[in-house]
């Protein structure tokens, strides 16, 4: 049903996997990046990156050209690349930053990746052949606050961005000197780099910065979730209408796309919940994907608890035991096989040192309103 991997005791801030799922990159709250390969049941350490000085904030692997890009709260990032000798090299990004950058994303043709950060800027990267380092193209107007989530557009050429100033903005991230001139789409025509092609605010009476944004498989449609529990919509179809549901859980810090009118949406409430997107916009809660149960330690008997309740002021030790696989905020999903249009297993990534994996047709099984359209 679920796979579930620990890796000690320290939080994974961050994941990231290669294209055949062989390898994982992830990070344990600190400056070093972590590859694990899988043999059999278990993960080995196959090597750690060590290039930052600060806790590294962002990975993502690309998948084609199997560069990993890392940035960190030092300000820097770094592209690796392995070598014929399966080792792992870094490259400069020339970043031009003054505060720490806070995520990364690769576009989806791997030419150039984008870099949020507490700059109030997103810095777009390509490759400078010349000198042999990434160089970078900034994007500030109108951002107010630190740029706290990324993704791109399907045509490689649109980004969408969130901030803890309580909006999400589409931006341009077109870069003339590699790229060929962007075709419309119904985000907008025009598209010089850093063009705002539009902008959604979360909260218009003020209380939740956006902690996750995704682009749906088409690109017509963004969902971001928002630290006041929110879960939003928008769709560039229907004249940029935005539908928004405030649910009862506790904050969302992660979201994605797994089939044409579902999410999958991650936080602090440390199980993955599912929500359905009709044709009007309508958002609706389907299911949790976690349906495994806490085990009583012993199955006590009410005499039992009071006589623990009456040793050690409390009840037994077990009622600190969440009914969930993870035992802590859930801090990233990734897409673990399938595409956003049609994804068939998702992995998770947790403040309890847990990586998941969650396969939908094994849940199907088990989960009543599992259902993916």
């Amino acid at each position: 049903m679920t796979e579930v991997f620990q890796y000690g005791v320290v939080p994974i801030t961050c994941h990231a996997w290669n294209k055949d799922r062989t390898c994982v990159a992830l990070s344990l709250n600190n400056n070093e990046v972590n590859i694990y390969q899988r043999a059999g049941s278990e993960w080995r350490l196959l090597e750690t990156l060590q290039g930052h000085d600060l806790r590294v904030t962002g990975i993502d692997w690309a998948a084609n050209t199997n560069r990993i890009v890392t940035c960190g709260a030092d300000r820097n990032a770094y592209v690796w690349t392995c070598g014929s000798d399966g080792k792992w090299s870094p490259t400069l990004v020339l970043l031009r930053i003054n505060r720490a950058a806070t995520c990364v994303k690769w576009s989806p043709n791997e030419n150039k990746f984008a870099v949020g950060s507490g700059a109030r800027l997103i810095s777009v990267c390509y490759f400078e052949q010349e000198n042999n380092w990434w160089v970078s193209k900034h994007i500030k107007k109108p951002i107010r606050s630190t740029i706290t989530t990324l993704d791109w557009h399907p045509n490689n050429i649109l980004l969408a961005a969130g901030a803890a100033d309580f909006k999400v903005r589409i931006f341009s991230a077109w870069i003339k000197d590699i790229e060929a001139k962007p075709t419309p789409t119904p985000w907008g025509a025009k598209m010089p780099l850093g063009q705002m092609m539009t902008e959604f605010s979360n909260s218009t009476g003020g209380g939740g910065w956006v902690n996750s944004v995704s682009f749906s498989g088409d690109g017509n449609r963004v969902c971001w979730v928002g630290h006041d529990s929110s879960l939003t919509v928008a769709d560039a179809g229907k004249e940029m209408a935005k539908t928004q549901l405030k649910t009862e859980y506790l904050p969302f810090t992660s979201v994605t796309w797994v089939s044409f009118n579902t999410l999958v949406a991650v936080g602090h409430s440390c199980c993955p919940m599912l929500y359905s997107v009709d044709d009007m916009g309508k958002l609706t809660f389907m299911t949790k994907l976690d349906v495994s149960q806490r085990k009583e330690s012993g199955s006590l008997s009410a005499m039992k608890k009071f006589q623990s309740l009456d040793r050690t002021a409390r009840s037994d030790q077990s009622d600190t035991t969440l009914a969930t696989i993870h035992q802590n905020t859930i801090t990233g999903v990734a897409i673990y096989s399938g595409e956003k249009n049609n994804c068939t297993a998702i992995s998770t990534c947790g403040a309890d040192s847990q990586l998941v994996i969650w396969n939908f047709k094994l849940l199907e099984q088990s989960v009543a309103d599992l259902r993916l359209t």
